[in-house]
């Protein structure tokens, strides 16, 4: 017994230009480093910040949940 099969269409892949990868590369990597200081670093005192933007204290779950030590 053979089974018939639709035709495929063909794949083509993305080509994406070196300069505009290099671009979403360093986007990326900066909003990385961002959200790991954000979450990870920034502990209230020495905030770049200031004393006022408590960024700690709304991340505060998030840090224990990724495994950040904060007390």
């Amino acid at each position: 017994m053979s089974t018939v099969s639709a035709p495929r269409p063909a794949v083509t892949p993305v080509v994406l230009p070196v300069s505009r990868a290099v671009l979403w590369l360093v986007g990326t990597s900066l909003l990385a480093l961002a959200a790991y200081y954000f979450i990870g670093v920034d502990q209230g005192a020495v905030s770049v910040f200031g004393k006022d933007m408590h960024i700690h204290e709304f991340v505060h779950d998030a840090r224990h949940f990724l495994g950040f030590p904060c007390h």
